[in-house]
Formats: C-alpha cells, structure tokens, sequence
C-alpha cells in the first residue's frame, strides 16, 4: 500500500501534529508500506489531508490538490480527512467553514475526539462517513517503566509542558497556581515546572521554565515528577496530557473541550475558581490514580492500529466510495502529465 500523508515533519519539539505525523509514517513503514508526503506518484492507494490550508508551515499539500489529483492523475486513490482543528480552540474565525469546504473531497472523515466530531456535526458533516480516533503518545519513550511512586513525605513535583504559548493554552490558571505556591503550605509542599514556550512578559516566580523538549528527554523529564496539571482551553486532542498520563502523572484537567476524553478516571477536572481545592484533593487521592494509570488505554499504538483497520476498511469498500463521488475522472494523458509535473515541483521547492 501506498500512502500519502500531506505533512511536513520538523525535527526536534514541534507540537502535538508533528509527533502524529513522525509517529503514523513510522507505523506505516513498518509495516511495509511506502509513505509519502506529496502527490508526484501516480499510484496512491490512500491520501491523508491533515491540514488543508496552504500557508501552513505543517501541510505538504491542500484538498484542491487532492481534487485535481482525483480527477487528472489516479481516481483510484481514496481520501481520508483527519480534522484536529476548529475556531473555538483559539478564538478564530473562518476556520470551521474553510474545513468543511475541504471536507467535500474526503471519503472518510477522523476526529481526534467526539468532543470536536460533535461540532462539525452540528454543522452538517456526513455521519455516516466520519470516525472518532483518539491521539496516543509513543509507548516506547512514554511509560512507567522505572516510574516511581511519589513517598508522601518529599515536595511533591508538578508538571505541565505546552509547545504553544496561546492565551488558551491556560495562562490565567497558570498565574493563579502561581499565587497559590507563594503561599508558606504549597510551597513546602509543592514546586512546579513548565516545560516549553511561555510569552516573554509573563513572568512566574514559583515556576521552574525549562526549555521545549521532545523525544526520550521530555519522557525522562515528565517521569521525573510526580502530577501533571493541564488548563488548556477547547484543546481538539493535545498530546501534553496523553503524555503525561502514560508516564504515569495524574492529571489536573480543565474541563474543556476533547481532554476529559482522554483524562476521565485518570486526574480530577478543575475550575479556575476551584484550582487550590482540587489540587490539594488530587494530591490526597494520588495513589489512586496512579494505580489507575498503569492500564492508562490510550496510546500511539491504539490509534495507529484503528488507522490500519480504517484504511483496510476504506480499501475493501472502494468501488462503492468512488461511485458516490462528485468529482468526474478526466481520462486526458496531457493534463495528467501536467499535474504529475505539478505535484513533482511542488516536491522540489517544498511548496
């Protein structure tokens, strides 16, 4: 099989998008498939829109490309829409309606939580073709192994860690826990790390920054601490907290957008009102979400797992997908040749 995922991949910390990409390229090659990132080959079996704006650092290509690849290159080709984004994560506005524009050349929609699935489906998105696959982190640099368990009588170590620094990624809750730690019983009690990009003019007092890290360094560092705190607002998926949970953190969580799916059992949710009270009632009840943690469900695995069966499943049925489509093959040797040429340039430059 051969697929094409419409990504650039950045190496080193690069948000929670660029792990899916590394990670889902990997699964599939392992596997013995051919991964790709354009549309210059004639013989994709399946293409993976990810983004479909075309002044995004992250999209390798956009849903006209795929239309004009449909209809002048291979119409064989069937197309998955991974949707992770929407206006209500950072207060944008246009974002939805672009999306469902692009939406028109998918064959299957995935949802990175039912949370994000149930707003595109109050817009009108087709039912019966979407699906809700959750986000997982890697299991192989994210696990317990060699975690400890917090003894209840050191300081006990609060993490959070946010690639972005947008204001919804929970910066109020943030200087509030910051008031919080001034306080003589927390801060015996408790120091806090924030691991990645925080604005200049915010300025923490009883906050350790450490600078963005990915890989086997940010697992070390998240294990290194004892629970993990999250205020991320309308957060589609995020990877922080599925990180965090699978090294064994118990989570503080805002309850906000598609987090809750993935932390319910696992932490306790929180109000800004309420931060002081549940974090000193998570700390109470850490040992057992700790044990609850250890067959924490999500993981990269699972999910790479259910996009395997989606595309098994998308493969078997494609006769009946192609014969509902509005986009009419044009058989025409010349303007696949000029699209093909197309797609190879945009390739060349990294357009």
């Amino acid at each position: 099989m051969k697929i094409s995922i419409g990504a650039n991949v950045v190496d080193g910390p690069w948000g929670g998008g660029n792990l899916f990409f590394k990670n889902f390229i990997q699964y599939f090659r392992n596997l013995g498939n051919e991964v790709v990132n354009n549309l210059s080959h004639d013989d994709i079996d399946i293409i993976l829109l990810t983004d479909p704006r075309k002044d995004s650092s992250s999209s390798s290509f956009t849903h006209i490309d795929i239309k004009n690849y449909l209809k002048f290159v291979n119409s064989d080709a069937l197309v998955v829409h991974r949707i992770n984004e929407c206006d209500e994560r950072k207060n944008t506005e246009g974002v939805n309606n672009f999306y469902l524009e692009a939406n028109k050349y998918a064959d299957e929609t995935v949802f990175v939580s039912t949370w994000i699935y149930k707003i595109y489906q109050n817009l009108g998105i087709d039912s019966s073709t979407s699906t809700v696959i959750l986000g997982g982190g890697d299991s192989n640099l994210f696990n317990t192994i060699g975690k400890e368990e917090w003894n209840q009588s050191n300081k006990i170590r609060l993490a959070t860690h946010h690639w972005s620094s947008n204001i919804n990624k929970g910066v109020d809750v943030y200087k509030k826990l910051d008031k919080i730690l001034s306080k003589k019983n927390f801060k015996d009690l408790l120091q806090f790390t924030y691991i990645g990009n925080l604005s200049s003019n915010i300025k923490l007092k009883n906050m350790t920054l450490v600078a963005p890290l990915y890989g086997m360094e940010l697992a070390n560092e998240l294990k290194s601490h004892h629970i993990y705190i999250t205020a991320s607002l309308n957060e589609p998926s995020g990877n922080h907290h599925i990180e965090a949970a699978q090294s064994g953190l118990p989570i503080l969580y805002m309850d906000s957008g598609g987090i809750p799916e993935y932390c319910d059992g696992f932490g306790i949710k929180f109000t800004y009102e309420n931060l002081e009270e549940k974090l000193l009632e998570l700390i109470k009840d850490y040992k057992k979400y700790f044990e609850n943690l250890k067959n924490y469900p999500v993981n990269n695995e699972k999910m790479m797992n259910e996009y395997e069966n989606l595309f098994e499943k998308i493969l078997n049925s494609k006769e009946e997908i192609k014969k509902r489509r509005t986009i009419a093959h044009k058989n025409n040797k010349f303007y696949r040749k000029i699209f093909l040429g197309y797609f190879k340039t945009k390739k060349i430059l990294g357009l």
